[in-house]
């Protein structure tokens, strides 16, 4: 063989060995997900990339026009990606070997431990604080990341609460050794409502967590208690209240744990831009609305505080839905507050100060199928005077029995018995009796606002029960039809945050959801 042909060979095999330094580098990602976790949680949606936002029209143009740059750019980019990702690579930090150690350890471990073990194991990932008060849970199933954990200080409950009394909560915290945070739901005046991962039973579900006040403490209590009536007299799940599954102490905080639901109708309708929804999905949300009703007042409970952001889906694409947030409910013969309910959906005894019972539920119902028809609140009072002022607009002067009844008459009634009108923020001035219902549901049939109107009673003695109400024509005719109707109907949600739409059934209004 030639010296020219073995130096041939010998500069290709230098050649080839070359190139594979440059070969792409592939890793495994180091961050795994719990494999209790449901799969939805560890996934990302990244989004790809339009061919816009990577080349510009004058690059384009360029590339299109000289072959040799587009080569050239071709090789520079490649390399270019090569020495990033080798970069890349170089800069991820390295698991250290005592979270090495505490991963392994976790994964061969069978849960429950007793919290002896869990010390002995795990003891720097816990707190001084929880090394201590884990003693008191004889099952330990979740303990949590010693970087996700609130100290315990000298501040207000050793640490634990805010300004507010509410708790301070991590993504990622445990809750009673059990719970572990996965995101807020809400947060209200009572305390704040989060999804957890449930490490016993492997669910997901909803926990509310209690503001540390004492009047939250007893409220909770009551709220606790109206729960576990329902839930007893609701065996079958067919009356459309939450269900609650447990109740606790933990770290001051009164907290009671819930099955997971979906979007309430305030975010269902506002994400159809406000334009209301068929008369056919009212009339089963109200079917359903009446059965939660129809229980609670056999029970004699007042849920006190029904409004659309309080029915929730029970799955974003199914009109089953369900009763929510019992956390200013009494027992008729027990009533706390003299003031309850949201304004919008705020019964005429409630403002003008008379004894109330179950039929301010019914009022509200009644303002609640208006909004979902139409898009908007029916009684859009911006203060207390202002909201009695929306309601005679529509329903006219209360009549005389009713006010005699009243206590608080002097903050919206002239000594002569005339309201008291006065302009807006927008300076509208609102007279009694100049508007009608059937102004405001024009085109619908005359059974639907002839439930409305009866639901609008001033007088709550004549008000519509739920029993009735269920009679109703308007309501009889879809039991009728349907003998067991079909809650669990498609709908269509569109989820403002990720813009996906669910596929639904038809419907037959015009400019609103398809259903």
């Amino acid at each position: 063989m030639s010296r020219s042909i073995i130096k041939l060979k010998l500069d290709l095999n230098n050649h080839k060995s070359a190139l594979k330094k440059y070969e792409p580098v592939t890793s495994t990602p180091r961050t795994t997900v719990h494999k209790s976790l449901d799969k939805t949680i560890a996934a990302k949606i990244i989004p790809k990339l339009p061919i816009t936002a990577i080349h510009s029209r004058e690059s384009s143009a360029l590339l299109t026009s000289s072959r040799k740059k587009l080569e050239s750019s071709r090789i520079l980019r490649e390399s270019t990606s090569i020495n990033t990702s080798k970069i890349a690579i170089a800069k991820r930090p390295s698991i250290s070997k005592e979270q090495e150690t505490i991963k392994k350890t976790t994964e061969t471990q069978k849960f429950p431990l007793n919290p002896t073990t869990v010390i002995r194991l795990f003891k720097s990932q816990l707190t001084l604080w929880e090394q201590g008060e884990i003693l008191e849970y004889p099952e330990v199933y979740f303990y949590g990341l010693k970087q996700n954990k609130i100290k315990a200080t000298h501040g207000n409950n050793n640490g634990f609460d805010d300004e507010r009394n509410d708790y301070k909560v991590h993504i990622g915290d445990q809750v009673a050794y059990r719970y572990e945070i996965i995101q807020q739901l809400g947060k209200g005046s009572f305390g704040q409502v989060f999804k957890v991962f449930d490490h016993k039973e492997k669910e997901m579900i909803a926990l509310k967590i209690i503001r540390n006040k004492s009047r939250f403490h007893q409220q909770g209590a009551v709220e606790v208690r109206v729960l576990q009536m329902l839930k007893e007299n609701d065996k079958d799940n067919n009356h459309h209240v939450i269900h609650i599954k447990d109740n606790f102490c933990f770290r001051e905080h009164l907290c009671i744990t819930f099955e997971l639901l979906s979007v309430n109708l305030y975010e269902f309708i506002k994400s159809n831009s406000f334009n209301g929804l068929s008369l056919s999905l009212i009339k089963r949300f109200t079917f359903q609305l009446l059965q939660a009703l129809n229980l609670a007042k056999s029970l004699r409970i007042i849920h006190c505080d029904l409004k659309p952001e309080n029915i929730l889906l029970k799955q974003s694409n199914k009109s089953c839905i369900k009763v929510i947030d019992f956390g200013s409910s009494c027992f008729e013969e027990k009533k706390i507050f003299s003031y309850i309910q949201s304004r919008f959906y705020r019964a005429p005894e409630i403002i003008l100060g008379i004894n109330y019972s179950q039929a301010i539920d019914m009022w509200s119902l009644g303002c609640i199928i208006v909004e979902l028809y139409t898009g908007i609140p029916l009684f859009p009072g911006e203060n207390e005077l202002d909201q009695l002022l929306c309601i005679m607009e529509i329903r006219g002067l209360p009549p005389v029995n009713v006010l005699k009844q009243a206590t608080r008459t002097k903050l919206f009634f002239d000594d002569e018995g005339r309201p008291k009108i006065t302009p807006n923020s927008r300076g509208k001035k609102r007279y009694p009796g100049t508007k009608s219902l059937g102004d405001v549901l024009s085109g619908t049939d005359k059974t639907y606002q002839d439930f409305v109107c009866k639901c609008l009673d001033w007088n709550a003695t004549t008000r519509l029960t739920p029993e009735q109400a269920l009679q109703h024509p308007w309501m009889q005719e879809f039991v009728d039809s349907s003998n067991t109707p079909k809650n669990n109907i498609e709908v269509r949600y569109v989820n403002p945050a990720t813009n996906r739409v669910t596929q639904s059934t038809r419907h037959s209004k015009a400019s609103s959801f398809v259903f």
